[in-house]
């Protein structure tokens, strides 16, 4: 077991180096499932992916991953309700555009879930545009649309991922497991509210940073996994389960050591292992063997681009085609459809390697369409001074 955990920490190490590399250009994420291609299905077939323990810590890997995406997602952002309307508008404008989309491109290729692609093309990267937009200090009317269309697109389809993966006979199921998953997130945060500020939580935190007691660390993972299990019980997804575990660690403005801790857990082990795993399982080769699932990768970016800049045409009133192709970004919910689907049997090694890859081909116009906003906003600053 070690030794493997070993292989799989060391290929976690690709993604990093492949983005110091590139000076930026690729995502770590990219880097990771490029090594888990390698050492799995695709590539050498060294590490099996089915292998106990590995499925348990890729689950807790994608319920963090979920995690870090959901505290990319501030509701109580200025932000973000200020470019509320106009973020809603942008994603049901991009919602309408992509049903036609993912109806036809089930149709030519014959995938058998277009509900599925209709998400997918819809969906939106919080956790790929966030960091752009924190690193540059982008502001103005046009990112506060673009965070709260992320925003909503994320909380949106993080939600219908799942259900589009659902057979017929457990829909109902999946669909109380939702609902269970909501109430108890909402009872979670009425409760950390009537807590959180009170002269005990002072206390009791204080003594946890003293003693190194890492409470809040313990009382953010039990969220999680607690949601998890309803998730489990339930037969929902651990993907809304840490989407909202993040919105709630969120919601009460994690501290600086809280994200530092939970930075080293889930990006320093479990994620990258996750993703390691994730590219171990895809196949690569089924993909290049088969056109109809090469032109379901291309049709599936192109689609999900053209709806964005779409939607920014119809929604943003400044620097429209740069917030289009920056709110295209779309990995993190490919690599959970993917994970599902072939969790479920419902999607092929094929058809899960054409998802991940569209998602990889999204990141192209998207990371141009975040320099397109970053050189905008120096340029402005350029012109006030």
């Amino acid at each position: 077991m070690f030794v493997t955990l070993a292989v799989l920490v060391l290929a976690g190490l690709v993604g990093p180096l492949v983005t110091y590399l590139s000076r930026e250009r690729v995502p770590v994420v990219v880097g990771q499932l490029a090594a888990g291609l390698l050492l799995g299905r695709t590539g050498f077939g060294v590490v099996n992916p089915t292998d106990q323990p590995l499925p348990a810590f890729a689950a807790i890997g994608f319920a963090m991953l979920m995690l870090t995406s959901g505290t990319n997602v501030d509701i109580e952002s200025p932000t973000i309700r200020k470019g509320f309307a106009q973020g809603l508008l942008a994603f049901l404008t991009a919602a309408a555009v992509a049903f036609p989309a993912g109806l036809l491109i089930d149709h030519l290729v014959g995938v058998g879930r277009p509900a599925l692609l209709v998400v997918l093309i819809a969906g939106s990267s919080a956790a790929i545009a966030f960091p752009i937009i924190t690193e540059h200090n982008l502001e103005g009317p046009h990112i506060a649309v673009l965070m709260s269309w992320i925003a909503v697109a994320d909380a949106v389809t993080v939600v219908a991922m799942p259900l589009t993966l659902a057979g017929s006979t457990n829909l109902a199921a999946a669909l109380l497991g939702d609902v269970a998953i909501i109430a108890a997130a909402a009872a979670l945060i009425w409760s950390a509210g009537r807590f959180v500020g009170t002269r005990v939580e002072r206390d009791v935190r204080y003594q946890s940073v003293r003693h190194g007691w890492t409470l809040q660390l313990r009382a953010s993972l039990l969220a999680l996994l607690g949601l998890s299990a309803i998730a489990q019980l339930t037969g929902a997804s651990t993907l809304i389960a840490g989407f909202l575990a993040g919105i709630i660690i969120v919601r009460f403005g994690e501290s600086n050591r809280l994200s530092l801790q939970l930075s080293a857990l889930a990006t320093g082990f479990f994620v990258p292992l996750f993703l390691v795993l994730l590219g171990s399982q895809l196949d690569l080769r089924a993909l290049l063997s088969a056109p109809s699932r090469i032109v379901l990768a291309i049709a599936l970016a192109l689609a999900a681009v053209i709806a964005h800049v779409i939607a920014a045409r119809v929604s943003a009133r400044d620097r429209v085609l740069a917030t289009g192709l920056a709110s295209s970004a779309q990995l993190g919910m490919p690599a959970a459809a993917a994970s599902l689907g072939l969790a479920t049997h419902l999607l092929s090694p094929a058809d899960a390697a054409a998802i991940v890859a569209a998602g990889c081909l999204t990141l192209i116009p998207a990371s141009f369409g975040g320099l397109m906003l970053a050189r905008g906003s120096v340029a402005r600053q350029t012109g006030r001074t």
